[in-house]
């Protein structure tokens, strides 16, 4: 049934074309400041932006980081979304219950495929903006060129092997995965909910809009540390020396208890509603 899933969810073009149009926005802003002088001076604006000019080893994780705020999430949301209530919007999900495989194991399937999507959307996001970044920048040893948390300190002048480089990436690109995770929790569990994708999409969209507007708030400071946006960006610190680990840990656990809950309240759900269609 994982196979089956994997393969529905990869053969179809909506999965290609969303993959496609996410990296569409990393490789606009990639020209763009190829070819203006419109990029921000070293230790001004977002993380890496500043630092890709002179090293564009850099670019896959601008890439992420351009599009984790809004459209990754929107991606896997989509994504998520429609792995059940799709099924039901078509007719199609009581004849997959009417199999002897079971709903938790139908569960696990789709949640899966999700997992692989989003493994898969962001690696293709990281390959696209290193490639983009070999062929618009300069390449050369990465130095204190990438801003502390307050865009201003650098990496008190020490240099990254390429072996840092690539070690280090694929920390980042494992810790946006599991921060997109938590999103898929929330698709999949409103999912549950609903026979529409587009209400259990958008139930997801809304609570993490709402996490991303109370986290700017100072009268919501005291819960900020549980909003689920919280430590998206704390992947920068894999490329601080030495490495911040405090966000990093934090965003990890965090993340990890909102997948175990929703994901734990949709298959409760799941396993006992009356489905219908």
């Amino acid at each position: 049934m994982i196979a089956v899933e994997l393969r529905k969810l990869f053969r179809r073009p909506r999965t290609w074309v969303t993959i496609g149009l996410l990296n569409a926005l990393p490789v606009l802003v990639a020209v763009l400041l190829a070819v203006t002088d419109l990029a921000p001076r070293p230790g001004e604006g977002p993380v890496f932006l500043s630092a890709v000019l002179t090293n564009g080893t850099l670019y896959p994780l601008a890439a992420l980081a351009i599009v984790l705020p809004l459209f990754l999430p929107i991606a896997v949301a989509l994504i998520a979304g429609d792995s059940v209530a799709g099924e039901a919007q078509s007719g199609t999900l009581r004849y997959l219950l009417a199999r002897p495989a079971g709903r938790t194991r139908l569960l696990v399937a789709k949640l899966l495929s999700v997992f692989a999507f989003v493994l898969v959307t962001v690696v293709v996001v990281a390959a696209v903006g290193y490639l983009v970044g070999q062929l618009l920048f300069d390449v050369q040893p990465i130095g204190a060129t990438i801003g502390g948390a307050g865009g201003t300190t650098g990496l008190s002048g020490t240099t990254l092997t390429p072996a840092d480089i690539v070690g280090r990436t694929l920390l980042a690109i494992g810790y946006v995965t599991v921060s997109m995770l938590g999103v898929a929790a929330f698709a999949l569990f409103f999912s549950t909910l609903t026979d529409s994708p587009l209400v259990a999409m958008l139930g997801a969209l809304g609570i993490l809009v709402a996490s991303s507007l109370l986290f700017t708030l100072d009268a919501a400071s005291s819960i900020a540390p549980y909003l689920p946006t919280r430590y998206w960006l704390a992947f920068v610190d894999f490329f601080r020396v030495p490495i911040l680990w405090r966000d990093v840990v934090r965003g990890l656990a965090l993340q990890g208890v909102y997948v175990a809950v929703l994901l734990g309240a949709a298959w409760a759900n799941f396993t006992t509603k009356d489905v219908t269609s």
